[in-house]
């Protein structure tokens, strides 16, 4: 996502101060630092990587930002205003448990933000063709929206990303073939072809219309 896509989906979601802020697979947490910087929130950021949370740590400064080490779900114990899960739905196979521990986080009115692959399961050909297959768990919409409302969240507002994304996929793997020979030195020559093809997939994808990358806003009722 870019800066104007995530500012926009923090306000969309009514992040300012104040209001108490859940980051599920922060990451860096290069997100959450610019929502904080600049909306002012409560923020707690999670991720299951001890390595990640610790440069999150170190570059969030002076900034009003926690951070914790955890698998989700479970979620931290407490009442959130809204959470937060940025470019990781993907991975999650069971959308029923996480909308649950979701709704079960939010208080009343509360928000979940999200961006989200949108689409029909791989099928068994596109998964043997997909590296790392086994965190690709795309979901159609219709069935996320009824996972969250059985969780008591409703779709409030959503917005199609998908060209800029597609343009986003294009450019990042246009720069991995560039650099192919230094990232091969970092990371292995088969890692460097598997980034790449699960690229040129995202690609080939996007513009069949096989997958929408939606930012969607939900509110528990």
């Amino acid at each position: 996502m870019t800066a104007g896509e995530i500012r926009a989906l923090a306000v969309r979601a009514g992040i300012g101060p104040g209001v108490a802020v859940l980051d599920l697979c922060c990451g860096i947490a290069g997100p959450g630092r610019f929502v904080t910087r600049e909306l002012g929130c409560d923020y707690l950021g999670v991720d299951a990587s001890a390595s990640a949370v610790a440069i999150a740590r170190e570059r969030a400064g002076d900034l009003p930002c926690r951070f914790a080490v955890a698998e989700v779900p479970p979620l931290p114990a407490g009442a959130f205003d809204v959470v937060l899960l940025l470019e990781t739905i993907l991975a999650f196979a069971d959308k029923d448990a996480l909308a649950g521990a979701i709704g079960a986080a939010l208080r009343p009115g509360g928000r979940f933000a999200f961006t989200l692959e949108e689409g029909a399961p791989l099928t068994a050909a596109e998964r043997a063709a997909m590296p790392d297959a086994d965190t690709v768990w795309l979901t159609p919409l219709d069935d996320l929206t009824a996972a969250l409302d059985r969780a008591g969240l409703a779709v409030t507002w959503q917005e199609d990303h998908s060209a800029a994304h597609r343009a986003t996929a294009v450019a990042l793997a246009d720069a991995f073939a560039a650099d192919g020979e230094v990232i091969a030195a970092r990371i292995g020559r088969r890692a460097l072809e598997d980034l790449l093809a699960a690229h040129r997939l995202w690609i080939e994808w996007l513009d069949a219309g096989r997958v929408r990358k939606l930012a969607v806003v939900a509110e528990r009722q």
